[in-house]
């Protein structure tokens, strides 16, 4: 870039609302061409259309990954990509932790339609602030999932695994057990409704306590569109990537917090 007399770079991307893409798209010597998935149709599959139109046509997803539509933020999202943005940490910048774990939450099939399985691994630091270290969710078979949940937990050493088990009851750790019998684990009963569960953990993001290590674009695109109304249908998916989220961060600073009071 710093040669010739006119350099030029071409960017292909999903057109996410990320900060560095809004300045891009911003430059006015920038030139933007746009185009959808379905411009492209003589050269994929009827299957694979008739996938994508069944699973994401008229939703808010499709507009953005089918259509090329930049979107912004969705009003009362319970998260912000500009706040996010502004916690975002890298490595070296990570305090010790003092407890890390890994929350699913899972799907019940594998099928190319289904729900993505949600996996987060999170860390609280010493200073009392939690750092998102990993987002590894996916359409996963539950033998596939377990058993990246167990590798995920053994390579950031963590100190337990948390799941749901509304969906599946006791299949989530008899799944894990069959791949290591001596994980540690404790499951979690959804008592209340997804937004009541997640709205305490966007606070303690307000309140500057929760930062991702690196961009996770499919958590935060999940996350910014998040609002006390969300409807599957419409938004074309499941939020599984938040649940899981909520989870992790419930354990280490919600319930992780109450439990550490009554000890005290």
């Amino acid at each position: 870039m710093r040669t010739g007399k006119n350099p030029q770079v071409c960017i292909t991307t999903t057109p996410r609302p990320t900060g560095l893409l809004k300045q891009i798209i911003a430059d006015p010597a920038t030139v933007v061409t746009r185009g959808s998935t379905f411009y492209n149709a003589t050269n994929l599959s009827d299957k694979f259309l008739s996938l994508i139109r069944r699973k994401y046509e008229g939703t808010r997803l499709g507009r953005q990954e089918l259509h090329a539509e930049l979107l912004e933020d969705v009003e009362g999202a319970l998260w912000k990509r500009s706040a996010i943005d502004a916690l975002r940490v890298k490595l070296q910048d990570v305090p010790p932790l003092s407890r890390v774990v890994v929350a699913i939450d899972p799907n019940a099939s594998s099928e190319d339609d289904s729900n993505e399985c949600g996996i987060i691994c999170a860390g609280l630091g010493i200073n009392g602030h939690a750092c998102v270290l990993d987002d590894v969710s996916g359409v996963m078979a539950p033998a596939e999932w377990a058993s990246k949940a167990i590798t995920l937990l053994r390579y950031r050493r963590g100190d337990r695994i948390i799941a749901e088990r509304n969906n599946g009851g006791e299949m989530v750790e008899n799944t894990l057990r069959m791949i290591d019998p001596n994980v540690p684990f404790r499951s979690v009963w959804a008592s209340r409704g997804k937004v009541t569960r997640a709205e305490p953990v966007s606070a303690l993001y307000e309140q500057g306590r929760v930062h991702h290590v690196g961009p996770f674009p499919r958590l935060e695109d999940q996350m910014c569109a998040f609002t006390i109304d969300f409807n599957r249908r419409e938004m074309g998916y499941s939020p599984d990537r938040v649940d899981a989220l909520v989870w992790a961060l419930t354990e280490l600073m919600i319930e992780g917090e109450e439990r550490r009071l009554l000890i005290a």
